[in-house]
């Protein structure tokens, strides 16, 4: 079979590897996804049904409002500092704070003084978001990293923001983990192994193992509850990913609502990986924060009150509506797969210590 022509990142990503030789897999999926030019995420909108995937907040309403009324009331317990900011990291079109702005009109103390800041690299996205922000009544700014969120206590939400960070990756060889790294041979990009053993790595694993190590991630973490420790404020996190750190790896290619291999037309195809919140939590409780869960998203959800509003909305719905909040309600809530987003995606949250319980959190079940 003769090799796939190659588009202009893949072109610019094989000339590096010309040059430099190959590169590891969070390089690559860092080019892939935010290459200034021929990035996924700097040139389309990737959601919904003309995209390649879809998030909670374009399935229903109700999941942007009630992080919005999670938001008023975690920034009520936690001291109601004035002004209230609400910041979301990553925020796709939008949709998710429009809807959380709906609702917190419902927490006038919270919604008299708020300020919003989206964290957005994308110029193609902070397009859209502005659009559908441009009646929000609230001061709305935007910023290119969590480091330039302006100071003072915030409520920051991150909805499937952590899985679109770049990973690594080391395999598990008979003289001991070596990082995965990402070649081109035969005009094509094969995955491979560096030379080096990384002898920090001490693991426990049978020969061919894969530990993926999302050490972006952790360091925006670290970045994250140092500010809380600091200035006050909450983190949710919500995101699909295992509870604990496990092996095996998890890096995944989706385009047109379909899976696709990952190292095949760089640029055109959402590459994530599964979030390890056990390796999030240990990154903010060593920056001195509480961690609050994971627990599932259908947990979660419930707890918040997300039937109590789907059983609203159906009151004055038509026979059409109903079924479609019914659907909606099922698909964000329902743990009866492993599959299920109730079940394969978590919810976590990181406050300063002080903070003991909040909403969506009590009687945490085990996950």
């Amino acid at each position: 079979m003769s090799a796939p022509a190659l588009n202009p990142l893949a072109t610019e990503i094989a000339a590096m590897i010309a040059q430099d030789g190959p590169m590891s897999v969070e390089r690559y999926m860092g080019l892939c996804l935010s290459h200034p030019v021929h990035g996924y995420y700097m040139t389309r909108d990737p959601l919904g049904a003309d995209g390649d995937f879809v998030t909670s907040p374009e399935i229903s309403q109700m999941f942007g409002e009630l992080l919005g009324l999670w938001s008023a009331e975690t920034w009520r317990l936690i001291g109601a500092a004035q002004p209230a900011r609400l910041v979301e990291l990553g925020p796709g079109r939008g949709t998710l704070m429009a809807d959380a702005l709906r609702a917190a009109r419902a927490a006038p103390d919270f919604f008299a003084q708020l300020t919003v800041t989206m964290v957005e690299t994308s110029p193609t996205l902070q397009a859209r978001q502005q659009r559908m922000l441009e009646n929000a009544e609230r001061t709305v700014n935007w910023a290119d990293a969590v480091e330039q969120i302006p100071p003072g206590a915030a409520i920051i939400l991150a909805n499937e923001f952590f899985d679109a960070l770049p990973a690594r990756h080391y395999v598990k060889t008979p003289e001991g983990w070596r990082e995965r790294q990402v070649g081109f041979a035969d005009g094509r990009f094969v995955f491979g192994a560096a030379p080096e053993i990384e002898k920090y790595l001490t693991v426990e694993a049978e020969t061919g193992a894969v530990l993926e190590v999302g050490a972006i991630g952790q360091r925006i973490m670290t970045t994250l509850a140092a500010r809380i420790v600091a200035q006050g404020g909450a983190l949710l996190v919500v995101d699909y990913g295992h509870a604990q750190t496990v092996l095996g790896e998890t890096l995944q290619a989706m385009r047109d609502h379909a899976y696709v291999d990952p190292l095949e037309s760089p640029g055109e195809a959402d590459l994530t990986t599964h979030i390890d919140f056990a390796g999030l939590g240990r990154a903010a409780k060593a920056a001195g924060a509480r961690v609050h869960g994971p627990v599932t998203q259908g947990y979660f959800l419930r707890q918040i009150g997300i039937v109590q509003r789907a059983q609203a909305l159906m009151r004055n719905a038509t026979p059409e509506q109903r079924a479609e909040i019914e659907r909606s309600l099922v698909r964000l809530i329902s743990e009866e797969n492993e599959t299920d987003m109730g079940r394969l995606f978590k919810v976590m949250a990181v406050t300063q210590r002080s903070v003991e319980a909040l909403p969506g959190f009590i009687e945490e079940p085990t996950v």
